[in-house]
């Protein structure tokens, strides 16, 4: 039986059931229901319009188109013609094993460099709901970028994963930071075990457990590090993962370092994942057949990159009829998802002891840094001997240990107001606005109608970075992703709703998007539009007539 690792934190996810019907191919759309509606309370719904097939076969053209010249223009390198830029090995180390990849490179030269611009653009300002950004340009087909003084100042912003509007320079939440600041310093210079132990840390903490409704709970300096470093200490060889084909990269990362058998089950697709728990119960262990000493279930809350939301229920129920362990990273939904702001266990109603390992970042929902993991307290007892993260890691910085804390008792209404109450209600709203602004326009729009993440369809290699400038020409700024991070005929860009959004902006922003989808020739969608709303002044007129 062959090891199936994940090469990337994504997967394409044409063909798969609960998405996409296998027998329809491009050129169909499909609405995701639910499968098992007795686990749910409210409906749950997700859409993935198919890739229109016109649209298909022109993007495969486009890129194809890219890859002739591509190869063209490394013959006018190869022979000096034009300069090249890339990096390589010096001519007298011609004859040792390469150091760099060439046909590794060749996306990356060819393809990505003529969209740079896109990327990368120096904020200076704090990214809230508008911005300021630097001017750059670049004279040699964006190899290398020179600022030119000019600052574009009050850019929409759109892009970052401020969800509830914390990433900001005043309010109670700065000012707690700045106290902070003054009175522990910026940096601990030690890790939690020897010298960096602090008491806000501490406090932070049982916070987090309290906002979880867990036993314990764990905090770490780096999101990243949250996942790639912990899980490794749960699992090793001899344990089976289970890993959702569109995970994250730091989950795979932690899984490869893990050395456990990793398969792949499809996009949010429960036969797929209850084929292989019965599997793994039924043949156990390559070769020995011996039983699996564990098998993790890894999901995530919200899908960065496609707006969906697990099935978490169906997930649970799965997960204690098999008799496996539960990891869920709610890096994008914790704060974002649910009636109090506690993702997507509180979403569905959950009870949060349903759920191994809550995993999730601070640096989206709550305006800082770092991650936490929350479970039993004999779990968090075992991760702070164990953890590399723990261990060899500098301890979370305080005025982001304060940040966390102010803004997570704002979320709970535990500061006296109620602004973290109306940030969630403001986001739930912005967020199905949005969303239904987007569709009535006509462009296919991934994902569920509350994920406050919100990709849409481009599709062609050249649309990528013609939106992206063109947003910008409008002050909008946004993210536009492509191939490799996505399926190669599914660019996209990603929009990211915050409640710091004022309805004017969401409108100047959907205004622009829709001049942009005009001259782009980006409203793909096929599906029946409802008909444009009168306004009550002009039926009451027609009903007089």
């Amino acid at each position: 039986m062959s090891l199936h690792v994940p090469s990337m934190g994504w997967r394409p996810v044409q063909g798969v059931p609960c998405l996409r019907p296998m027998s329809a191919g491009i050129g169909s759309s499909n609405q995701n229901v639910t499968h098992n509606s007795s686990l749910y309370k409210k409906p749950f719904e997700e859409s993935f319009e198919e890739t229109p097939l016109l649209v298909a076969v022109l993007t495969y053209m486009g890129y194809g188109i890219l890859t002739i010249f591509g190869y063209l223009r490394d013959f006018l390198r190869h022979w000096s013609i034009e300069k090249c830029q890339v990096a390589r090995e010096k001519e007298e180390q011609k004859d040792f094993v390469p150091l760099y990849q060439d046909f590794e490179n060749f996306y990356t030269r060819n393809l990505y460099m003529r969209i740079r611009d896109n990327w990368n653009r120096p904020i200076c300002s704090v990214p809230g709901a508008k911005m300021d950004l630097v001017e750059s340009v670049s004279h040699d087909f964006n190899w290398t970028f020179e600022h030119t003084g000019r600052v574009v100042k009050d850019v929409i912003n759109m892009g970052s994963y401020n969800y509830l509007g914390f990433a900001e320079n005043n309010g109670a939440c700065a000012d707690a930071a700045i106290e902070a600041t003054e009175k522990y310093g910026v940096g601990v210079a030690s890790s939690r075990c020897e010298m960096g132990n602090l008491d806000i840390h501490e406090e932070l903490e049982r916070l987090v457990a309290r906002f979880l409704g867990v036993e314990s709970s764990m905090a770490f300096g780096m999101g990243f590090a949250t996942n790639s470093m912990n899980i490794p200490a749960l699992t090793g060889k001899g344990c089976l993962i289970l890993s959702d084909e569109l995970n994250h990269a730091s989950l795979v990362l932690g899984a490869r370092l893990a050395g456990s058998t990793i398969r792949v089950f499809k996009h949010n697709n429960m036969q797929s994942l209850e084929k292989l728990l019965r599997d793994a119960i039924a043949h156990g262990q390559p070769r020995t057949h011996r039983p699996w000493k564990k098998i993790l279930i890894v999901v995530e809350g919200i899908y960065s990159m496609e707006g969906s939301i697990v099935r978490l229920p169906e997930v649970v129920a799965l997960k204690k009829r098999y008799k496996a362990y539960l990891y869920l990273d709610e890096a994008h939904s914790i704060g974002a998802l649910g009636p109090n702001g506690r993702g997507v266990v509180d979403y569905f109603g959950l009870d949060p002891k349903d759920v191994d390992i809550m995993m999730g970042t601070f640096t989206k929902s709550f305006g800082a840094a770092g991650g936490y993991i929350g479970g039993k307290k004999e779990l968090i007892d075992y991760l702070r001997c164990h953890s590399h993260s723990a261990l060899y890691a500098i301890s979370m910085s305080p005025p982001v240990a304060q940040q966390i804390i102010s803004s997570m008792k704002s979320i709970m209404g535990e500061d006296g107001t109620t602004l973290g109450a109306d940030r969630l209600r403001q986001l739930s709203e912005n967020t199905t606005y949005f969303r239904r602004k987007l569709r009535e326009m006509g462009f296919i729009i991934y994902g569920n109608d509350d994920s406050p993440v919100v990709p849409m369809m481009l599709y062609m290699p050249a649309k990528i970075g013609a939106f992206g400038r063109e947003m910008l020409k409008r002050n909008i700024g946004t993210v536009v992703v492509g191939f490799p991070a996505t399926p190669i005929i599914e660019s996209r860009a990603r929009f990211c709703v915050s409640a710091a959004h004022t309805r004017e902006m969401l409108d100047t922003a959907l205004e622009a998007t829709d001049e942009v989808g005009d001259l782009l020739q980006l409203k793909y969608s096929r599906r029946e539009q409802p008909l444009p709303s009168l306004g009550w002044m002009a039926e009451e007129s027609l009903l007089q007539d």
